[in-house]
Order: C-alpha cells, then structure tokens, then sequence
C-alpha cells in the first residue's frame, strides 16, 4: 500500500513538473485507480499528502484540484521560495566543490546556447533547462532539507515561472542572470549570489497578476 501511494505521488509531481497538471485541474480519483490499477485507498492517501504539502485542494463533494493561489496567496508564497532559492545560492558559494562547480556551469552553458540558438522559440524547453540549473544550485549547496523544501514550494509556481518564459525577451534575461549568479557562486561571494538570487526568481505584482490571469 505505501508503494502504491508514494508511486501515486511521484507520478503526480511529475505531471505538475511537466505540466501535465496545471493550476485548477481536476485530480479525478477514478482516472488514477483506473491508471494505476489500484483501489481508492491509496490513491486517497496520496491525496491526503499531497493536500498536507499544499500541492492540491480537496473540496467537499467536487474532489480534488491542483492548487491555484490567489494574488495575496501567489506573492506569499514567492516572498518565500525566493528566500529558499537565495539561502541556497549562498550555501552553495560557500560550499562548492569542483564536481558541483562543473554541473553547474554545464547547466549555464546549456541555458546560454538555447538563448542564442533559439532566442524566444521553444520556451518550454528552456523552462526545462531553467529547472536544471536551479536543482543544481539547490544540490550544490549541501542540504537536503532545504532542496525537498524547494521543490516542494517550487511546484505550487512552476505553471507560472513556466508561463513567464513565453515573454518576449524573458529567456535571454534568465540566461543572463543564470551566468552571473554562477559567477558569484565560484567567486564565493555568498551574500551576492543570494541577493541576486533572490532578485531573479522574484515577480513584482503586475507580472504576477498577468500570470495569474494568464492560467486562470
């Protein structure tokens, strides 16, 4: 039964990564037992934690959605995981070993070549990229505490950070950023690298309200 559910919530996160769920979706129960060949029990359970983590919302007698924040919700939880994105960067400049040091400029570069390649084309690849280099960030920094808490707090954003790729313009600037708190992160300049951190994962409220309009 614990393997059914922790599969259950994997696949799950997984969709939310991929967007395969976007904000609002119905989880529908009998899909996934259907999916899964499975009973209700675990998938109720997978449920119950996923709601537990804030990831989706159960509602009496409608079942269950993936988290949609309101604008008060969105910008809380931002001012939160850009405190999370930015404590890491500043262990990880403090922390970082040549393994790390050379995934994460293979992350840099890879952003780079598809901002000169592709310019604003293809933005859900490059979101894919995006991804790669802020897990690298996160893993360089030593502490798996903070990594799971990241990736948790991340999921509730990612239809937006996601969306936001699809501005003009957007994927150049990241990949830009991206170089630069590289940068600080090998120079071990902890407190620059979490400050621009911080800035770069950061919507101010027109965007997000643009965001949010976007995927309601």
């Amino acid at each position: 039964m614990a393997g059914q559910t922790e599969t259950l919530i994997e696949t799950i996160m997984q969709w939310i990564d991929i967007g395969r769920l976007k904000p609002g979706d119905l989880i529908d129960e009998s899909a996934l037992v259907a999916e899964f060949s499975v009973s209700r029990t675990p998938v109720r359970e997978a449920l119950l934690q996923l709601e537990a983590v804030g990831l989706i919302r159960r509602h009496p007698r409608k079942g269950a959605t993936l988290f949609r924040p309101t604008l008060e919700e969105f910008l809380a939880i931002l001012e939160v995981h850009a405190k999370l994105e930015g404590q890491a960067a500043g262990l990880a400049a403090r922390r970082l070993s040549a393994g790390w040091a050379d995934r994460l400029e293979a992350a840099v570069q890879a952003c780079e070549r598809h901002a000169a390649e592709k310019g604003d084309a293809e933005p859900d690849v490059y979101y894919q990229l995006n991804l790669r280099f802020h897990e690298m960030v996160a893993l360089a920094a030593g502490n798996t505490f903070l990594t799971e808490m990241i990736k948790t707090n991340a999921r509730k954003l990612l239809a937006y950070y996601r969306a936001r790729y699809h501005y003009a313009g957007a994927i150049a600037q990241s990949a830009r950023e991206h170089r630069e708190i590289a940068r600080l992160i090998v120079a071990r300049d902890a407190s620059g690298a979490e400050a621009l951190m911080q800035r770069h994962v950061q919507f101010d409220q027109i965007t997000a309200m643009d965001l949010l309009a976007a995927l309601s």
